[in-house]
């Protein structure tokens, strides 16, 4: 297992942001690829995960995988599940022993932890989980565990940034039916099309629900091919690609 990326903020809990960097899978899913979903190797999978739950000092049976569906879903998780059993695109815990894995490739994955509550969150942001409130929806569900608000940190990891989130006049517009005040989060460029600052309304978001230390930790998925899975950048070339994850636990 190569390294991974940490957040300052978040050192009092095991958590990181993982990139595509070692692991097993080959071809378009060389190499850390964490997603069964995408047509890799079911045993090369298993064993990336098996790589990164150990890097934080885990057994593989700890990892928490909902099926994600670009929804503001949050789910209080009280033990073990089976990965994709679950739909929803976030998850909090109080109970040691569990580490809940959020799975990217461009979507803003956001881990969160109030240490002296013992209280974690991970979330996945798309467009719409974003613009539905997924940030603060996860941070409602850990103050209902007993966090604090003003005791949550929360990191943003790897994710596409403004400059390569290209997008429609019909996006922009469906956008701001949903948030009419994410219009700061559009630029377009002269002659071009606008372009979605994602991680800046995830930012926005969870300063709004009372975090006031939010890290982000890592680089642009599209602009990194190398460091990241991206599946914008494989879309844009025809090929395959595999998923990213980022975990969090309560020790």
């Amino acid at each position: 297992m190569t390294g991974f990326s940490t957040s300052t903020g978040l050192a009092a809990v095991p958590h990181g942001f993982f990139g595509r960097e070692g692991g097993a899978s080959l071809g378009d899913f060389a190499g850390n690829n964490m997603s069964t979903a995408v047509g890799d190797d079911a045993e090369a999978v298993a064993a990336n995960r098996a790589g990164a739950l150990a890097a934080l000092g885990f057994a593989p049976d700890a990892l928490c995988l909902l099926r994600q569906v670009h929804s503001a879903r949050v789910e209080t998780i009280t033990g073990p599940i089976a990965p994709g059993t679950i739909e929803a695109d976030a998850m909090v815990t109080d109970r040691p022993g569990l580490v809940l894995g959020i799975l990217t490739a461009d979507c803003t994955p956001i881990l969160l932890a109030d240490a002296e509550a013992g209280v974690v969150g991970a979330a996945h942001a798309g467009w719409r989980g974003a613009v539905d409130g997924i940030a603060a929806a996860t941070v409602k569900a850990m103050v209902t565990l007993g966090a604090e608000p003003s005791r949550i940190t929360a990191a943003i990891g790897p994710t596409i940034t403004q400059p390569n989130y290209e997008v429609g006049e019909q996006f922009r517009a469906d956008v701001l039916a949903l948030h009419p005040d994410a219009d700061r989060y559009f630029v377009t460029p002269p002659g071009g099309k606008p372009h979605f600052d994602l991680p800046g309304l995830v930012e926005e978001q969870l300063r709004a629900a009372g975090i006031a230390t939010v890290e982000r930790v890592g680089g642009c998925t599209y602009g990194q091919p190398e460091r990241y899975f991206s599946h914008r950048f494989a879309t844009h070339r025809g090929t395959g690609t595999g998923r990213q994850i980022a975990l969090v636990a309560t020790r």
